[in-house]
């Protein structure tokens, strides 16, 4: 028996499947901003900020690390509410994705951090910086030069890793799979665009954030 391929549910789908592409770049993008945001804030409080604050960042980061990216996105959405805070699909997913991708990216920045030359603290310091002023003067950018590959492969992770936002009902790419095999029975077709979709979209994004990085790091390689 052989399987005769289908694709012409196409034409009357596609607008579905361009608001999945839309709501997973979006989703992927505030992510993406917010989350390394989060990243850098939780980097520097682990590797130079005062002792108080560096136990619950360590506790926020090994929760997160340490647990599925689904139970996190379960907990913000359905376990939440029981505290009187409500989240629309959108929100949780966003939430979720800037929580985990925050995480992540701390240990990668912290990484670049520490491989620092202590020599640019002691520059800051000559130049009658504050702790504060130092680090985002001096230290930030060679750190993020440093781990920029490692983080864009982290941001594209987190992108894949959206698909499961689907199982609350956000309407990402396979989201708009789902439905369409659902409506067509055609799995195999609807799962085959999907994929191919999000593997354009993960080259795309490689080579966007490996762009970014050769603009904001002339001087070093960011492939």
């Amino acid at each position: 028996m052989h399987y005769i391929f289908n694709f012409s549910w196409i034409t009357e789908y596609y607008p579905i499947i361009l608001k999945g592409i839309g709501v997973t770049i979006e989703l992927t993008l505030i992510g993406g901003i917010v989350g390394i945001a989060l990243g850098i804030v939780c980097a520097w409080a682990r590797a130079l900020g005062p002792k108080w604050i560096k136990p619950p960042v360590a506790i926020y980061v090994e929760l997160i690390r340490n647990t599925p990216f689904i139970i996190q996105l379960f907990f913000i959405f359905f376990g939440l509410p029981a505290t009187s805070v409500k989240l629309t699909e959108m929100e949780a997913a966003n939430l979720a994705m800037i929580i985990n991708l925050g995480a992540y990216s701390c240990e990668i920045i912290r990484a670049g951090i520490e491989a620092t030359p202590k020599g640019q603290f002691e520059a800051g310091k000559a130049l009658a910086l504050r702790p504060l002023q130092t680090f985002r003067l001096i230290i930030l950018i060679p750190a993020l030069q440093r781990i920029w590959p490692a983080l864009s492969s982290q941001v594209v992770i987190v992108m894949l890793g959206s698909a499961v936002v689907s199982q609350i009902a956000a309407q990402d790419l396979t989201f708009a799979a789902n439905f369409i095999q659902s409506r067509t029975f055609r799995a195999f077709e609807a799962y085959m665009v999907s994929t191919a979709v999000y593997l354009l979209l993960a080259i795309l994004l490689r080579q966007i954030l490996a762009l970014i990085g050769r603009r904001i790091f002339p001087q070093g390689a960011t492939r």
